[in-house]
């Protein structure tokens, strides 16, 4: 049976975010006029709103511009680990930077993370702020001096590290690094705080405003979907994944998508940490305060393209995985996340381009958004306020490091040659299904129609929707993920509903609506 007419698996839990689902919803109004303001702030999720904080905390007049709502994107399907211990990024670091830039790189996030109890505590918000170790882990004890490696690096950068092999999961390691005093909390609770507090300094909200323009210059303009102009001093991008290729980016970060799984845990059972393996495709473990006598835990891994398939499959091994590890755990939720990593490992958080004078960008935090973000926050605002003296580690997170070039170019051009082989390869084959017949309700796949890709989804009721196969972002072809019933693009990671619109950059249009009642309609049913 082929993948369009293999009935979707069944799901372990609720198809949604434990932080959205326990959160109050936002309604900030969408942008319906000119606004001018000092700085103008493209995107809602952690990066977005703390650069957004700090401005506003610094008397600058700000607008955050979110094309759904704040907190829900990204940073709402979090793990919400806050922690400097970003696997073995500190010996990659030492070998390829320098001890130098390891240190500045340890710093910059531990300062994050305390950045985050520090704000915490002035705003009196109750995020469920825990600090606890952080932990990366192997269970191959050839995978032993690897992580003796990297506690040796962590510490010679300046963090807390040691050694281990000894924790509190229910199962035996080869060994793990420790890093103490590190941190986990609620992440909508904590941005959704730094939102009202935004406001209530003067700041403005809009919500629902997607942008589409930006004119850069003495001001800068940006413009939105419904044709609403923000005139702003500065603009700073924090999509994510940035919604303008001017500066070309999307050739230095590649998305993944990575999943969860929730489960209710005996709170005698908590491991009492955040752990974290390469192993198996990464795993991630921690737990977050629920029930009384329970705790939630959260278990993230099964990394893969976008648009690459078999979610259903990976939600499987991801829950077997759990009970396996966990028996006594209960999944009563799922979600995914989605992540870029830059092809040099360090985030672009700084200038958007060489030419740039007052525009900036903050992405590619490869899975580590919760500090990254905080991180970039404090950053970009010094830098647009011209604080003196400018953070330490700005050189090393500056997007126009044109030194790194030699160092980044083995994972440039792997990068590069995925994008290339989705670009061509996925357009050689003569359709992803000979006809619409193939296609079970609640799936979707490409089928040829009149000499043109079309991506086609069968409701649940057996009506279609025939769309564009087309990404609105470089052209690339979609793929269905069944497991979400969303059409993603492998090359630089859009996602779209199966209506065609926009669920996630950096395309900023919908896949275009071929109409039912057309000649397509019938070639569709024919095949």
């Amino acid at each position: 049976m082929s993948p369009a007419t293999d009935p979707a698996q069944a799901l372990p839990g609720l198809a949604e975010s434990h932080w959205t689902a326990t959160a109050p919803g936002t309604a900030h109004p969408p942008l319906t006029s000119d606004l001018e303001v000092d700085v103008a702030v493209i995107g809602g999720g952690i990066a977005g709103l703390s650069v957004a904080w700090e401005l506003t905390e610094a008397g600058r007049s700000v607008a955050v511009l979110e094309a759904d709502r704040i907190a829900a994107g990204v940073s709402g399907h979090t793990t919400a680990k806050v922690t400097a211990l970003h696997t073995l990024v500190y010996g990659k670091l030492r070998r390829t930077r320098g001890s130098e830039d390891a240190r500045l790189y340890a710093r910059s996030q531990q300062e994050a993370v305390e950045r985050v109890a520090e704000i915490t505590a002035a705003l009196g918000v109750d995020c469920e702020l825990e600090r606890l170790p952080s932990c990366t882990y192997v269970t191959d004890p050839q995978s032993r001096e690897a992580v003796r490696d990297e506690a040796e690096a962590a510490r010679e950068a300046g963090l807390a590290a040691a050694y281990v092999e000894e924790t509190g999961l229910p199962f035996p390691v080869a060994g793990a690094v420790r890093v103490e005093n590190q941190a986990q909390f609620h992440p909508r609770k904590y941005l959704l705080a730094l939102a009202e507090d935004i406001t209530a300094r003067g700041g403005r909200i809009h919500e629902r405003t997607r942008i589409t323009g930006l004119t850069e210059g003495t001001p800068c303009r940006v413009t939105s979907e419904g044709g609403a102009v923000v005139t702003a001093g500065d603009v700073v991008v924090a999509t994510h994944y940035p919604v303008f290729d001017r500066a070309l980016l999307f050739t230095r970060l590649s998305p993944r998508r990575e999943l969860v799984v929730a489960a209710t845990l005996p709170a005698a059972l908590d491991p009492g940490g955040m752990y974290i393996t390469e192993e198996e495709n990464k795993r991630s473990v921690r737990t977050a305060p629920y029930a009384e006598g329970q705790r939630l835990l959260l278990v993230t891994g099964e990394s893969f393209t976008p648009g690459t398939g078999g979610v259903a499959e990976r939600f499987a091994r991801l829950a077997d995985w759990t009970r396996e590890h966990f028996p006594e755990a209960e999944i009563v939720r799922h979600w995914a996340a989605q992540d870029n990593d830059s092809t040099d490992t360090v985030p672009l958080v700084g200038p958007f381009h060489p030419g740039a004078r007052h525009t900036y960008v903050a992405t590619g935090f490869g899975g580590w958004g919760m500090s990254g973000g905080v991180m970039a926050g404090r950053l970009l605002a010094d830098l647009i306020t011209d604080r003196t003296p400018s953070p330490s580690w700005a050189g090393l997170y500056d997007p126009r490091r044109l030194w790194s070039a030699v160092r980044e170019a083995p994972a440039f051009l792997k990068h590069q040659a995925e994008v290339g082989r989705h670009f061509l390869g996925d357009r050689l084959r003569p359709s992803h299904v000979d006809s619409v017949a193939d296609i079970a309700p609640g799936t979707g796949a490409l089928v040829r129609v009149k000499g043109r890709r079309c991506a086609v989804h069968r409701q649940d009721d057996g009506t279609l929707r025939v769309l564009s196969a087309r990404c609105t972002h470089l052209g690339c072809l979609v793929a269905f993920n069944a497991a979400e019933r969303t059409w993603e693009c492998p090359c630089h990671g859009s996602r779209f509903d199966t209506d065609g619109s926009l669920l996630q950059g950096p395309a900023t249009s919908p896949l275009e609506e071929y109409a039912i009642e057309d000649d397509i309609a019938h070639d569709v049913e024919e095949g």
